[in-house]
């Protein structure tokens, strides 16, 4: 690929994630054509160097677009309603929204279809590290399709992984957040234990960090305050992640152990959880609140 200053990237979707993720693109040489619905979206985007454009179909007039959506249907609706036709050929779309992997495949057979190239590279890291460009791409799509992106995606990244063909790069994404989700709840539920058995929070997290319980939703992202400074614990739970984020990539993870006949019963469970938690907090505060739910489903304030 050129150097930045030749290359032209579309960015569709500049919100919590999408805009920092432009933003970086932008302050490394980039000339980004953001676009998204929400007015204070744009507004912040031309504060951190983007140019601002009225429509997604102009975003579209680029040589690379990035699409980061709520869903699955925002993708398709928007490469088959337009995107895709306002490109010019051989255009490179990468998808980093978080959706099911056959929508992924079927996105990435519009692109094609259209005479475009295609990949999706789903994104793991949240807010911080959209905006500390460190997030992980987990990527699915042809080799030279991969190539082609990795530049941009290093930016934005600190790592990245080609997963393997159209499709793959969200399963990797679905599988990661089902580890993540099914780990904190049990994170949670042993420092409500803990509590119940006399154990301050501290001495547990000293314990179980240095032992054979010890995993990221721990030692980096702590679900009740203290232990590690930066966590959503410490800012009364704002994400961060956000459960309603959480519980629809359990969503998608359930939906694929059901499709493929996996006995995933922890992670089926998860989303049971996370989907009640949901439905009574309204879905705002950071996944990893889910300890002030268990701590009040077992008897505490």
């Amino acid at each position: 690929m050129s150097t930045p200053s030749n290359v032209t990237v579309g960015f569709v979707g500049l919100g919590h994630m999408g805009g920092p993720m432009a933003a970086n693109l932008a302050k490394a040489g980039y000339q980004v054509l953001g676009f998204d619905l929400v007015p204070a979206a744009l507004e912040q985007a031309a504060k951190d160097g983007i140019t601002v454009v009225s429509s997604s179909d102009d975003a579209a007039k680029a040589d690379v677009v990035i699409t980061m959506l709520p869903s699955g249907k925002h993708v398709l609706d928007l490469y088959s309603g337009g995107l895709l036709a306002a490109a010019k050929p051989g255009t490179l779309f990468i998808d980093s929204s978080t959706i099911d992997v056959a929508d992924a495949k079927a996105a990435n057979e519009l692109a094609v279809a259209a005479g475009h190239r295609a990949v999706d590279a789903p994104v793991s890291g949240g807010v911080a590290g959209a905006a500390a460009g460190t997030l992980a791409f987990m990527v699915g799509g042809e080799a030279e399709d991969f190539e082609a992106a990795k530049p941009l995606l290093d930016v934005m990244g600190a790592k990245i992984v080609h997963c393997g063909g159209a499709g793959v790069g969200q399963a990797a994404k679905i599988c990661n957040n089902m580890i993540l989700g099914v780990s904190m709840i049990a994170v949670s539920e042993a420092f409500v234990l803990g509590e119940k058995l006399g154990l301050t929070n501290q001495a547990m997290f000293d314990v179980v960090s240095n032992a054979s319980g010890q995993c990221w939703s721990l030692t980096s992202y702590c679900p009740v305050p203290g232990p590690v400074p930066a966590s959503p614990a410490n800012k009364d739970y704002q994400p961060g992640f956000a459960t309603a984020l959480m519980h629809k990539d359990l969503g998608l993870a359930a939906n694929a152990l059901r499709a493929n006949g996996v006995d995933g019963l922890l992670g089926l469970q998860a989303e049971e959880i996370y989907k009640r938690f949901k439905d009574e907090t309204g879905g705002g505060l950071d996944f990893s609140a889910i300890v002030t739910d268990i701590r009040k489903r077992s008897g505490e304030a």
